[in-house]
């Protein structure tokens, strides 16, 4: 490979993060990150970018009951509520890191990256839940990558739609 092509981000991605990190720098906003089916891969992204402390608030990957009971507020009663992710579940981690690190944006997401999942359409491989809180409103969507088991396959298509939603709200074309 080449010194001249990133292997990082992945080329998937490498598009819209650019395009979602100059939208920020130019309106000078910032963002935040609640992930979890992704693994850091979202903030990874946008720190790959030159000048990244300028736009990025922080992130958070709660991949583990324990993490989302110490940093996204969960409490007895969401846990005992669970049935794996959901818009609802996306929009209180948005809701909450937001809150937490006075960002712009916040931009979560939970799903199912495979290779198993369950039994209920949002426990199969592909599935994957987003939102974007700001002062606007919380923007949601759900979607099946219809990649199957493939995990990388699945992760990365999470964050190519997660910063997909993440510039529409920012452009304003995003319906609540």
């Amino acid at each position: 490979m080449s010194s001249s092509t990133p292997a990082f981000p992945p080329s998937e991605i490498r598009e819209i993060v650019e395009q979602v990190t100059t939208l920020l720098k130019d309106r000078n906003e910032t963002v935040s990150i609640a992930e979890t089916a992704t693994g850091g891969l979202i903030s990874s992204s946008i720190l790959s970018t030159p000048g990244a402390s300028k736009i990025y608030k922080g992130g958070l990957t709660l991949y583990t009951l324990p993490s989302r009971i110490a940093y996204a507020g969960w409490t007895q009663q969401t846990i005992e509520g669970y049935k794996g992710p959901t818009t609802d579940i996306v929009s209180g981690l948005a809701k909450h890191v937001r809150k937490d690190l006075e960002s712009t944006y916040t931009l979560s997401e939970s799903g199912t990256a495979g290779p198993t999942g369950g039994q209920t359409p949002n426990r199969q491989p592909g599935y994957v839940a987003l939102a974007v809180d700001c002062e606007r409103g919380t923007f949601t969507k759900e979607l099946n990558t219809e990649l199957g088991t493939d995990r990388v396959a699945n992760m990365v298509r999470f964050a190519v739609e997660a910063f997909t939603l993440l510039k529409e709200v920012i452009e304003g074309r995003a319906k609540l």
